[in-house]
């Protein structure tokens, strides 16, 4: 992660289009190599999609989009940094995630596997069977699960061991569990990657998250998402870098001379900053680059919380909305297919369980969204809160504020987001493994000293940024070729 470069690149320059986490992330490695990083960036603000703000909601803290970290806590990366001299703290709530289901039951994910394990009854030895070791090594294997696929692993055999179920459809893992509660705590995990159920991957994002998650837990950021990239550009300044706000990047002309630039952009935009500098192939890759359905996200400000009718989801930071394996499942591939579903599946998060500094007095604000087709132009609002109401008798009665941000206004936002799709792309199964075009080497962009550091580059969406990590590596070997 460049720092085994020392100061071999003094006098090298680069500059960073984009400041969420993997801009960020990428200029902070580039700096400890000795390069001189710019980072410049659209907005009035850092961050990306790890933003936080009190305007929706006076007075209470909502993340604009990432809000719990499983992957992020336990990032190579920023375990690396040692973030907590620059004011990260990570908090956890004292249950992780909860999947209720009508009629009272509901899965429950703890940080510890047995824990879990011991409330999914007939279900906890299989449960063991998948999660014990894999947690238990995560640390070991993280450098490989969240780097390129594509590569020379550094535990080959722990690994292939991880590795095999993942590429096995949420659907048919899915069978291995007896329980409702434990078919539905796993599948609205795997739901996290916004595809049919059914579909050959799409096992990989809810494992990840979960043997992540048994390690680390599912961690928010104290004071917001923000956090994590304040951290990030407090390091990079006293590495010697800066960074530009309110300065668009449209076309490659306004850049300064460097030796290498990375884009945490969409490769659609990329591709339109660049221009005829791209290779027509790698041009027509990129415009062609596939999106995932959108989000539909609604804050609430909410009065005592919400009255979950599971104890347990009290507790949780975060609750997964979709019923049964098969009811989740139906509403994930209507999405896929453009159908707007009438209960949707919906993410809750509650932040403030974990870290009360978002609340203001007994008010508290809830972070949700419901997958959406992309670019979906109605409202999903009554969706939304009919899901909270559904495991949560009374909610409206409590709601007294609300922010609402369709998928249009989810990608003016963020750019990156086009349609509301805030993984950056289609996690399909080339996509997943690729990038956005057929390639060894993900984070090149295909002109000499020019590398994609987004979420459309493996491993994808999140805090952790190791997106930024792979491209800044890419570029450090550039440079020490030139």
């Amino acid at each position: 992660m460049g720092a085994a470069f020392g100061a071999r690149f003094a006098g090298a320059s680069a500059n960073v289009v984009g400041s969420g986490p993997n801009g960020l992330a990428a200029a902070v490695v580039l700096a400890r190599a000795g390069v001189a990083v710019t980072v410049f960036e659209a907005a009035d603000e850092i961050g990306g999609g790890t933003r936080t703000s009190a305007t929706a909601l006076p007075g209470l803290l909502v993340d604009h989009c990432s809000a719990t970290h499983p992957l992020a806590v336990g990032s190579p990366l920023l375990t690396a940094l040692d973030l907590g001299r620059y004011g990260l703290r990570w908090r956890l709530p004292s249950v992780d995630c909860v999947h209720p289901l009508d009629g009272g039951n509901a899965g429950v994910l703890h940080r510890s596997v047995a824990e879990t394990a011991a409330g999914l009854g007939a279900d906890g030895d299989r449960w063991r069977l998948l999660f014990e070791r894999p947690s238990a090594q995560f640390d070991l294997l993280s450098g490989d699960i969240m780097g390129p696929l594509l590569r020379v692993p550094h535990r080959p055999l722990a690994l292939a061991r991880f590795g095999a179920p993942t590429l096995l459809p949420a659907a048919v893992l899915a069978r291995l569990f007896r329980t409702e509660r434990a078919r539905a705590l796993f599948a609205g995990v795997a739901a996290h990657a916004f595809r049919p159920l059914h579909l050959p991957l799409t096992s990989a994002i809810g494992l990840g998250i979960l043997t992540g998650g048994h390690r680390h837990g599912w961690a928010v950021a104290e004071g917001g998402s923000r956090a994590i990239t304040d951290a990030l550009a407090a390091l990079l300044a006293d590495l010697g870098g800066r960074v530009v706000t309110g300065t668009r990047i449209d076309t490659a002309a306004q850049l300064p001379q460097s030796e290498v630039t990375l884009f945490d952009l969409a490769p659609e935009s990329v591709a339109a900053i660049l221009g005829d500098r791209l290779p027509r192939r790698i041009r027509r890759a990129y415009t062609a680059f596939r999106r995932g359905p959108g989000a539909f996200k609604v804050d609430f400000a909410v009065e005592r919380g919400v009255p979950w009718t599971d104890p347990d989801a009290r507790r949780a930071g975060t609750v997964h909305l979709g019923g049964t394996f098969r009811e989740l499942a139906a509403a994930e591939r209507d999405v896929h297919a453009g159908r707007m579903p009438q209960r949707p599946f919906v993410l809750v998060g509650q932040q403030y369980l974990a870290d009360p500094t978002r609340s203001a007095g007994d008010v508290h604000p809830l972070w949700t969204y419901a997958h959406v087709p992309n670019g979906y132009a109605g409202d999903a609002t009554e969706a939304i809160v009919a899901q909270i109401e559904r495991f949560a008798p009374g909610f409206r009665d409590r709601i007294v504020g609300r922010a609402v941000r369709s998928t249009a206004e989810v990608a003016r936002d963020n750019p990156n987001f086009a349609g509301g799709d805030i993984l950056t792309g289609s996690k399909d199964l080339r996509q997943t493994i690729f990038g956005p075009r057929v390639t060894l080497s993900p984070y090149r962009v295909g002109v000499p000293g020019l590398f994609l550091c987004s979420a459309a580059t493996p491993p994808g969406p999140g805090a952790h940024g190791m997106c930024g990590v792979g491209a800044a590596d890419a570029a450090l070997e550039y440079l020490t070729r030139i």
